[in-house]
């Protein structure tokens, strides 16, 4: 017994899925770390909550929350394969509402004083200055 397959090699078929999306378009480095946003719930598919599994299509907008940084986007287009950064960045659309918003939190961000950081091991000359405060203090 014979049965006829037809094989739909068109690419709108194909299912894309939003962890693997969000990996290509580079918006995170590794597959698990778009995982584990998308359960956490800091990516929304057109504004409701979704799993990994969940099948991107183009036009579809897509709320994301990396850090303080918040991205509006638009889908473009679908891949699979992460490549070059100016590839990934055709894949979407980012709303001017959205690149407004980010551009002003790093411009209050620059404004801000950067905090101090210590470098490693203190110098000798560090410690006698520390040992001078806590002697003060005691």
């Amino acid at each position: 017994m014979l049965f006829k397959v037809e094989m739909n090699t068109d690419d709108n078929t194909e299912k894309f899925r939003i962890d693997k999306w969000l990996w290509a378009a580079r918006f995170y480095k590794t597959r698990s770390l778009a995982t584990d946003a998308i359960e956490c719930g800091k990516v929304l598919l057109n504004e409701v909550r979704v799993k990994p599994a969940k099948p991107v299509a183009v036009g579809d907008m897509l709320d994301i929350h990396i850090g303080q940084i918040r991205f509006v986007v638009e889908v473009l287009a679908l891949s699979n394969k992460r490549g070059a950064a100016p590839v990934a960045q055709k894949l979407y659309r980012e709303t001017d509402e959205s690149r407004q918003r980010r551009e002003a939190i790093a411009a209050q961000r620059k404004a801000e004083p950067e905090p101090f950081n210590f470098k490693g091991r203190p110098t000798k000359r560090d410690r006698r200055e520390i040992e001078k405060v806590n002697k003060r203090v005691w």
